[in-house]
C-alpha cells in the first residue's frame, strides 16, 4: 500500500535519477582517498557552502557531533538554543561522546537575542568552564529561519570573544530557498555547517561537514575513531552528488506546497494553523476540540493511508516533500475534514 507520509522529509525515497547514479558510480576505498565520486560530492559541498572542504559522514548526528569533537575541549561548555537539534535529538552525545557541557539559552523558534548569548560567555575563572563553542541551527526544525543579519551579528561576537561558531544546516538549503539567497551567503557566518542529503533532498542515507582544511583533517581522523571510516561509498555518495545538482534547487515547489497545505487547514473550523512557522516545508498546527482523541485521529488517518506523527507539545507538525503533490495534500485535508465531521 501507497502512503502520503507527512511525518518528515527524511522518509524520502531516491529519484530514478539517484538510483541509475548508484548503478554508474565509479568507487574506491574512501579510507584511503581513493573513491572519485565521494571526492566529487566533497568538492561540490565544500563549494556550496563556500568552505575550504567537506567531509562525508553517515548522518546529520555525526556531523553535528564531530564539529564538537573538533572544535572544543573536554570540560569545556558549549552555548546553545535550549530547542535545536542537537540538545532535543541528539540523544544526548555531546556530553556521552565530547565530554562538554551544554548552556542553553532561551530561543523562540530558533530564534536568540545576541545579547542574551553574550551574557553566558564564561569569564576567565578558576571556577568557571571554558566557553568553547556556539552552536546555532538555520533552518530550525520547528519551521522557522534565521535571516542573514541575526547570524552575521552572532558570528561578530563569537570573533571578537574567540569561539568558534558550528551551525547545524540539516535544512541549510531550505533556509536559504527561503531567503531567496545562495546557501554560502549563511554558511559564511559560522566556522563549520552540517548540511543533511536525506532530509528533503531524496538520498537514501548521509550528511556533509564543511569547514576549513585543517578542520576537516580533524574531523576524518575523529570520523575513524568512531567508526564512520567508509569503503566503497560512492555509490551513496552518488545519489548526493544528484542531490546538489537537481533536488537542492526544486526545494521551493515543497515551501509551495506546505503554504498551499496550511491555507487548505486553515479553511477547516476546528483547525488553528501557526502561521509564524511557515518558512519553510513544514506546516504546525493545533486541533481546537475539548476531550479531542489524538491516538484516535492518527490511527484514521493512517487506516487512510495517510501517516502523521503524534502530537508534540500540542502541535502537529506536517511536512512537505518532493514525494508530496498537492492532489496528497487535497486527499489528507478531505480525511481530517471528514474525521472532525463525523
Amino acid at each position: 500500500m501507497d502512503y502520503i507520509d507527512l511525518r518528515s522529509d527524511t522518509v524520502t525515497e531516491p529519484t530514478a535519477e539517484m538510483l541509475n547514479a548508484m548503478v554508474e558510480a565509479r568507487v574506491g576505498d574512501d579510507v584511503y582517498d581513493d573513491d572519485p565520486t565521494v571526492n566529487r560530492l566533497q568538492k561540490l559541498s565544500a563549494l556550496a557552502m563556500g568552505k575550504d572542504d567537506s567531509l562525508f559522514v553517515p548522518s546529520g548526528t555525526f556531523g553535528n557531533q564531530l564539529a564538537i569533537l573538533v572544535h572544543a575541549k573536554r570540560g569545556d561548555e558549549v552555548i546553545i538554543g535550549e530547542g535545536n537539534h542537537i540538545v532535543q535529538h541528539e540523544a544526548g552525545a555531546p556530553a556521552f561522546l565530547a565530554g562538554v557541557q551544554l548552556r542553553t539559552v532561551k530561543d523562540i523558534h530558533g530564534h536568540v537575542k545576541t545579547e542574551e548569548i553574550e551574557s553566558l560567555i564564561r569569564e576567565e575563572d578558576l571556577h568557571h568552564p571554558q566557553t568553547g563553542l556556539i552552536c546555532t541551527e538555520n533552518a530550525h526544525s520547528d519551521g522557522t529561519v534565521l535571516g542573514i543579519e541575526e547570524m552575521r551579528d552572532l558570528y561578530l561576537l563569537a570573533e571578537r570573544k574567540n569561539i568558534p561558531v558550528h551551525l547545524d544546516g540539516a535544512r541549510i538549503f531550505n533556509a536559504a530557498a527561503c531567503l531567496g539567497v545562495e546557501p554560502k551567503l549563511l554558511a559564511a557566518h559560522c566556522d563549520s555547517v552540517m548540511f543533511s542529503l536525506s532530509k528533503g533532498l531524496c538520498c537514501p542515507v548521509g550528511s556533509m561537514l564543511c569547514g576549513k582544511s585543517e578542520f576537516i583533517k580533524r574531523a576524518k581522523k575523529i570520523r575513524k575513531l568512531l567508526g564512520g571510516g567508509w569503503r566503497q561509498a560512492g555509490y551513496l555518495a552518488a545519489c548526493g552528488v544528484v542531490a546538489l545538482k537537481k533536488m537542492a534547487p526544486r526545494l521551493s515547489v515543497d515551501h509551495e506546497n506546505a503554504k498551499y497545505l496550511a491555507r487548505r487547514l486553515d479553511e477547516i473550523g476546528q483547525i488553528e494553523v501557526e502561521k509564524s512557522r511557515l518558512d519553510i516545508n513544514m506546516v504546525f498546527f493545533n486541533i481546537k476540540a475539548e476531550g479531542f482523541d489524538h491516538k484516535d485521529f492518527i490511527g484514521y488517518l493512517f487506516k487512510n493511508s495517510i501517516k502523521v506523527n503524534p502530537v508534540r507539545r500540542g502541535s502537529y507538525r506536517l511536512v512537505t516533500h518532493y514525494w508530496i503533490r498537492k492532489d496528497d495534500i487535497d486527499k489528507t485535508i478531505e480525511a481530517i475534514t471528514n474525521y472532525l465531521e463525523r
